[in-house]
């Protein structure tokens, strides 16, 4: 029998597959699916996993393939900036410029629900800096699913908020996000409730906090 092809469409290996579902424990995550997991990014995968705001898409910091797949998903243009996602501060400072101001605001906020846009190092592959200011946003959450694949992989994660086309919000239940993504990441975590509210934007680049979006973060530690 020939491949079934829809109208329009070549025949691809990638839409034929179906991801894989893990739930894994919020509190106490599967050392096991955690290792499968990372193993999985380590090969080019993409995959959905929960985080401290919402459910967000990652892949490996060095895989253009997998990074070139979100943005397909998402429908995003080479404009769209890349938050890394670190486990710790110190992996912060292996990407970033921080000046002693800033890292007394990272180190009271860190792990928490912010994105900070920062001035980007020379360990920071181009294609995820900001064109024209050489910056780039990254985020500790405070998740231990997050934080056990974080520490697995030991550098950190391309990410993106799980909001899928034309939507305000991201998806929030892992089976409809199953059901929507099955055919186009290689994994989906299910690590329970995230919420629906994206992370509090702040930018230290240039010495001075200033906040781009208000989200799940509270903006006080940044106001005059």
């Amino acid at each position: 029998m020939g491949t079934l092809v829809r109208a329009g469409r070549e025949p691809c290996q990638e839409s034929a597959k179906v991801s894989q579902f893990y739930q894994i424990h919020p509190d106490n995550p599967q050392v096991r699916l955690i290792r499968s997991a990372a193993d999985i990014i380590r090969g080019g995968g993409v995959v959905v996993y929960p985080t401290d705001s919402a459910y967000a898409l990652g892949c490996h910091i060095g895989d253009k393939n997998a990074l070139d797949r979100i943005r397909r998903i998402r429908k995003l243009d080479d404009r769209h900036n890349f938050t890394l996602v670190c486990s710790d501060l110190s992996e912060i400072a292996t990407y970033a410029k921080v000046d002693n101001a800033a890292y007394r605001l990272l180190r009271h906020c860190t792990p928490g629900p912010y994105t900070f846009v920062l001035k980007a190092t020379s360990e920071v592959p181009r294609r995820l800096m900001h064109p024209k200011r050489k910056t780039v946003g990254l985020r500790v959450p405070d998740n231990r699913i997050a934080a056990a694949l974080l520490a697995d992989l030991g550098e950190p994660l391309m990410s993106v908020t799980l909001i899928m086309p034309g939507e305000e919000f991201p998806l929030i239940d892992p089976y409809d996000i199953r059901d929507t993504l099955q055919h186009e990441v290689d994994l989906v975590i299910d690590g329970g409730y995230c919420g629906l509210e994206p992370t509090t934007v702040v930018d230290l680049a240039d010495g001075v906090p200033m906040v781009l979006r208000v989200g799940k973060g509270d903006i006080a530690p940044f106001e005059d």
